[in-house]
């Protein structure tokens, strides 16, 4: 299983090139090499959530990443949910892909101060193989934050084996994240895990938490040219 914040397919290598590279938020020029590469990389895994996808825009030559990627690393099923769009200049969704069928796929907008932030909920199996994945991407404020993982305690409170995984722009043990292990049966990861920036990493911001798992092998591996680094693990039911 892997967590990847993808930056839309955007190379990123040193603070400097968010000035330098910034045409590139904005252009497709790179993204489909950038995407080749992390087809290689997504081949290896059999759940994936993708955090800053493109569904679709200029700065993605106006094709869907998520599905892109599905079809480069051979994944039977994908989804994606757009949470923003910019005047058709650029998109961002979270996605999944995987090789097992889901049940059911829901998509829910999180709370915030600003728009644009959600939460995908995908049910897998059936009786006691049933399990819950959540793929989101948490808002850079704080206050934003904890309205987020509120409302992610009230959705989540229900299931017993449970995945949540994306780009929390905090700490596992941040204090914002309280409320949410009280609510729900998760618990933090193993390891908190450095992903921020990739080619430098100081800052944990990329978590899977779980319930009802036995979490194997929690590491972070690079997501191509993303910011961020990607997050992969084996999981085994209890």
């Amino acid at each position: 299983m892997l967590s990847a914040n993808i930056q839309a397919a955007h190379s990123t290598r040193a603070y400097h090139d968010y000035l330098t590279r910034s045409w590139g938020h904005l252009l497709p020029r790179g993204k489909q090499r950038t995407l080749d590469e992390l087809g290689e990389l997504l081949r290896g895994y059999d759940i994936v959530g993708l955090q800053e996808s493109d569904p679709g825009s200029l700065r993605s030559g106006f094709r869907n990443q998520t599905r892109d990627l599905a079809e480069r690393a051979h994944f039977p099923y994908w989804s994606h949910q757009p949470n923003r769009r910019v005047a058709g200049i650029a998109g961002s969704a979270n996605g999944l892909l995987a090789r097992q069928a889901p049940r059911q796929v829901l998509d829910y907008p999180l709370p915030g101060r600003i728009a644009g932030r959600g939460v995908m909920l995908v049910e897998f199996g059936e009786g006691e193989a049933a399990w819950t994945l959540a793929v989101t991407h948490l808002s850079l404020g704080v206050a934003s934050r904890r309205m987020q993982l509120d409302f992610l305690g009230e959705l989540l409170s229900g299931p017993k084996r449970l995945v949540l995984m994306g780009d929390f722009n905090c700490a596992a043990d941040a204090p914002e994240l309280a409320g949410l292990y009280r609510r729900t049966a998760l618990s933090p990861p193993p390891a908190a895990l450095a992903t921020f920036p990739s080619w430098n990493p100081k800052r944990s911001l990329d978590h899977v938490l779980t319930a009802g798992f036995v979490v194997e092998d929690y590491r972070a591996v690079p997501a191509a040219g993303s910011d961020h680094l990607a997050v992969a693990m084996s999981l085994r039911p209890v």
